[in-house]
């Protein structure tokens, strides 16, 4: 990039265009669009996709999932459980700063654990680490995290925004939240929200060097819109969630689509404390009534997999060997019958507007879908910031969610699945099997035994369906032809934005 110390004169600026020297210096800030705004700055606390892909720019975790879901150095360089994987050790990058210019130490990794176990906090990951009893640092670059027995998920946990470290300051400042001091590739500039954000490079990053200046968003709800403006030339980058827009970036010349198949679910959550839905057997109806084939091809264009409660590829049962898993309506009646429902019932679907974009679309069909044995479903489209908040409330009756996805499935669902789970009111279920289940799968350390384990898991969710697993899609990401360097992960982050080059 090309820096000019002093203002140039007519001439100057005259020769510095027909040479080309300034274009690369006004290519170096990456135009961003996407269509959904970060929620909150709590990097502990969120739990909406667009809060995560937008903090994560900007904080980091210990470490983090590659492109190929598998663990990866973040803040730490390297790590090793003990025999009994009872005590996990980490190395800190020893160069590592936050943004205001001070170093990552163990005293803010112990800190920030802390504050995520600590109740009043309401960190949306909390139950990954419930199972810590000791921080200890020996020195400023070593934590070790001493646990209440063998923990192989621990590590996986671990690989998460909502567990990105912050700096001791800020918690006892009260700060986060309202400022955002990280130690990622970007650091925050401004934001107004349902507007956009700036982003600078941040060039004291341990992880490497960031090649373009900054990041420029957009929030443009409308994905058409995005598409125009990719079109144009007016974007360069976009995270794209309506899959008929992304069938047609690869359509428009100049334009390519960065694309890759996703852990995250959607679901449909019924809660299985209210009303008929208290019933196994009209839950059980509900799964049995359902063509999820028909609703992945109405509202994603059939761009992914119908899936079980096990989105990763190591675990779980076949899709055609789980309870229920082709509509079978007279099945379905004869349960509402035999739960004292033949004539049906009433009840309320919620869905956010814009994330995802298929939301709408899922909760028509399933509308229409359960119409068939006398459910009357009244749709709730939400704006995503109440969607969240009715959410984590647990305050529906029925909900079409999409859910984030972790290559280990005790990481992924320790969270609802437990008794003494974060959102065990969101997930409106628990017995004494899913939670034995789910203590096994996080103590065995033989990688077979856990796989029977959560295969068993597995078919008793669908079995109870307290919620109606649907299926599995992509991530989308559209650039212009001369952005480079950013890959698509099945976590659908947005860190790769830190390896873009705009080569123009």
């Amino acid at each position: 990039m090309k820096h000019f110390s002093k203002p140039l004169t007519a001439m100057g600026l005259a020769l510095a265009l027909s040479a080309g020297a300034l274009s690369p210096a006004m290519a170096e800030t990456l135009k961003v669009a996407w269509s959904q705004d970060a929620t909150g700055l709590d990097p502990h606390k969120q739990t909406a996709f667009s809060s995560i892909r937008f903090l994560e720019l900007m904080y980091e975790p210990l470490v983090r999932l590659d492109a190929d879901a598998a663990i990866a150095p973040a803040l730490a360089t390297d790590w090793a459980f003990n025999d009994e994987a009872t005590e996990l050790t980490l190395h800190l990058q020893a160069d590592a700063t936050f943004h205001d210019g001070t170093p990552v130490t163990s005293a803010d990794v112990k800190a920030t654990f802390e504050r995520i176990l600590d109740e009043e906090t309401g960190a949306s990951a909390r139950a990954n680490y419930t199972s810590i009893t000791e921080i200890v640092t020996p020195d400023d670059k070593t934590v070790v995290f001493k646990l209440d027995g063998p923990n192989v998920p621990f590590l996986t946990a671990l690989a998460t925004l909502n567990a990105a470290i912050v700096p001791a300051s800020a918690i006892e400042a009260g700060t986060l939240g309202t400022e955002v001091v990280g130690s990622g590739p970007f650091k925050f500039e401004s934001w107004t929200p349902n507007s956009g954000a700036k982003l600078v490079a941040n060039d004291g990053w341990a992880g490497g060097e960031v090649a373009i200046d900054g990041l420029d968003i957009s929030v443009l709800p409308d994905e058409t819109a995005i598409l125009a403006a990719l079109r144009s030339g007016q974007v360069d980058f976009a995270l794209i969630n309506d899959p008929f827009v992304a069938t047609l970036i690869p359509q428009t010349p100049g334009l390519k689509l960065e694309k890759a198949p996703v852990l995250s679910y959607h679901v449909l959550q019924l809660n299985a404390e209210r009303d008929a839905m208290t019933e196994l057997k009209v839950r059980q109806a509900i799964s049995c009534a359902l063509d999820r084939q028909d609703i992945l091809d109405t509202a994603l264009l059939g761009e992914g997999a119908v899936t079980g409660p096990m989105t990763m590829a190591a675990y779980g049962n076949e899709v055609s060997d789980l309870f229920c898993y082709e509509q079978d309506l007279d099945k379905a009646r004869a349960l509402m019958s035999e739960a004292g429902f033949a004539d049906g019932f009433s009840a309320e679907i919620m869905a956010a507007t814009g994330e995802p974009p298929t939301a709408a679309s899922e909760a028509q069909v399933i509308q229409s879908q359960l119409a068939e044995i006398g459910i009357d479903l009244k749709i709730q489209l939400l704006e995503l910031n109440v969607y969240v908040d009715r959410w984590l409330a647990g305050d529906f009756d029925m909900a079409v969610a999409l859910n984030g996805g972790k290559p280990d499935p005790f990481t992924m669902y320790n969270r609802y699945w437990m008794k003494e789970a974060t959102f065990q009111k969101v997930a409106h279920y628990i017995d004494d099997d899913l939670d034995r289940l789910m203590t096994e799968g996080r103590v065995t350390t033989d990688p077979e035994a856990r796989k029977e384990i959560f295969a068993e898991l597995e078919n008793k969710l669908v079995e109870a369906s307290p919620w109606v697993w649907l299926y599995t899609g992509f991530s989308y990401a559209a650039a212009q032809e001369d952005v480079n360097g950013f890959v698509a992960t099945p976590t659908g982050s947005l860190f790769a934005l830190s390896d873009v080059t705009i080569d123009r």
